[in-house]
C-alpha cells in the first residue's frame, strides 16, 4: 500500500493579557515546529488572546478581527515563508453584532485553504461562549490541502461524536481540535483526574471509530479560575497516542502520521462499512420518546 507520511505538530502554550506577546510567542513556536520538521501545524483555540469567555464583558468584542485581518495576514505570510500548512483559531468579527470562533487553514503558499466556524457553543461556569459566538454555519468540512484533507472542529465540538463522524464522512484524513479546556479551581481536587481521562478517552475514541488521525492542541497555565490542562496529543487511527504534551508547560507536540494507515485501519475495522444509515433518522431528534 502506498505510504504518505506527514509530520504534524500541535502547539500548546500559556497566554498573557497581551495579544501582541501571545502572537509573538506563537510565531516562535511555529518556527520551532518547522525547524523540527513539522509540515502541518495546529495552534490552540484563540491562541493569541487570554481566554476571555470566563466573564460576559462587552469590551471583549473589541478583540475580534475581520477575516482577512491583521493576525491572519501575519500567519499567512509565515506559512508561506516556512512552507507549512497552518491551522489557527481566531475571534472573527463578521459584521456588527455577529461574531464567530473561526479556524483558518493556511496553505503552504500563504493562501487560505478553507475556514471552519465552531458549531457547538458552550455556556457553562467559566465558559460563557454563547455570549460571544454565533454558532457556525459552514458545516463539518474536509478542507483540501497540499498535505491531505484536513478536518477541523473546535474545543466543545470534541465531545460530540456526530461532529467527528460527519467530518470523517466529508473525507478528512486528520481531524484537528484547537482547544481551551481545563479545570475550574473548585473542581480540580474531586473531579480533575476523571475529567482529564474522559477528554483523552473521547479523543482516542474519535480516532478509532472514524479510522483517522486526531490532533488536539490545548493551552496550559492558570487564567483566572481555570487551570488549562495541556496534554495536547496526536492519536493514530487505532487509538494509539503517538505524542502527548505535559500538563503545565509550553511545548511542541510532534509526530509523523502515515496517512496510508487510514485505509488499513478502515478495512480491518470496517465501522464505516457497517453503519446502518437506514436506521439513524432518530439522530435528528432531541429525544426518541418525544
Amino acid at each position: 500500500m502506498k505510504t504518505k507520511t506527514v509530520q504534524v505538530a500541535a502547539l500548546q502554550s500559556d497566554c498573557s493579557k497581551s495579544s501582541a506577546d501571545n502572537l509573538e510567542q506563537s510565531i516562535v513556536q511555529i518556527r520551532t515546529a518547522a525547524e523540527q520538521g513539522a509540515q502541518l501545524i495546529c495552534l490552540q483555540e484563540l491562541f493569541h488572546q487570554p481566554y476571555f469567555c470566563q466573564t460576559e464583558d462587552h469590551s471583549h468584542f473589541g478583540l475580534a478581527e475581520s477575516l482577512p485581518g491583521p493576525t491572519s495576514r501575519v500567519l499567512g505570510k509565515l506559512a508561506a515563508e516556512l512552507n507549512v500548512v497552518l491551522i489557527a483559531s481566531l475571534f472573527e468579527r463578521r459584521t456588527a453584532g455577529l461574531f464567530h470562533n473561526t479556524v483558518v487553514v493556511f496553505e503552504s503558499d500563504g493562501s487560505t485553504a478553507g475556514q471552519y466556524r465552531k458549531m457547538h457553543i458552550p455556556d457553562d461556569p467559566g465558559f460563557h461562549e454563547k455570549f460571544y459566538f454565533t454558532p457556525g454555519d459552514l458545516g463539518f468540512l474536509a478542507i483540501p490541502t497540499s498535505l491531505g484533507k484536513v478536518g477541523v472542529c473546535i474545543c466543545w465540538d470534541q465531545w460530540f461524536p456526530e461532529a467527528a463522524r460527519l467530518t470523517a464522512l466529508a473525507g478528512a484524513e486528520i481531524l484537528f481540535y484547537p482547544t481551551a479546556i481545563g479545570w475550574l479551581t473548585e473542581d480540580r481536587q474531586d473531579f480533575g483526574d476523571s475529567q482529564l481521562s474522559a477528554w483523552q478517552t473521547v479523543m482516542r475514541s474519535h480516532a478509532i471509530t472514524n479510522g483517522l488521525f486526531v490532533v488536539a492542541a490545548n493551552r496550559v497555565g492558570q487564567e483566572a479560575n481555570i487551570e488549562f490542562w495541556g496534554h495536547s496529543l496526536i492519536v493514530d487511527p487505532y487509538g494509539n497516542v503517538l505524542d502527548q504534551g505535559a500538563a503545565n508547560q509550553s511545548q511542541v507536540v510532534i509526530s509523523e502520521c502515515d496517512l496510508g494507515s487510514i485505509e488499513t485501519a478502515r478495512t480491518h475495522w470496517p465501522f464505516l462499512r457497517d453503519r446502518r444509515i437506514d436506521a439513524y433518522s432518530g439522530l435528528t431528534r432531541r429525544m426518541l420518546d418525544e
